[in-house]
């Protein structure tokens, strides 16, 4: 068994990058960003997340004919949406700190902000 195969069943990494990245972590990134935009708390990326695996993996399998219940790849999609949901939450809450409290904040990289100096 090749690492290709522990992370998706079909024949085409096209078609991992479709489903799972491309329309899941795609959904995942805007769910995340949308959770920070109504300054929701973070856990509900989670939440949001492990919807959205099993979404995916619903996909792969009316699609492409992949195995539905399977633990493993289950897994694979939900961690692949969670932390591109968790990428669309941080950029989104940076946005939100340097806009909102830019009196106090700025934006030290994409994904920080730090204290203005006094």
């Amino acid at each position: 068994m090749s690492l290709a195969h522990l992370i998706y069943e079909e024949d085409s990494f096209g078609v991992f990058l479709l489903v799972t990245i491309a329309l899941g972590g795609g959904a995942a990134f805007l769910a995340g960003r949308a959770i920070a935009e109504t300054w929701r708390p973070w856990w509900q990326v989670v939440v949001y997340s492990f919807v959205l695996g099993a979404t995916a993996r619903f996909l792969h399998f009316s699609l492409f004919g992949g195995t539905l219940l399977s633990a493993q790849y289950y897994a694979v999609d939900t961690a692949v949406c969670m932390a591109l949901g968790f990428l669309g939450f941080r950029t989104a809450r940076v946005r939100q700190m340097v806009t909102q409290y830019g009196w106090i904040n700025a934006a030290a990289c994409r994904l920080r902000w730090r204290r203005k100096a006094p």
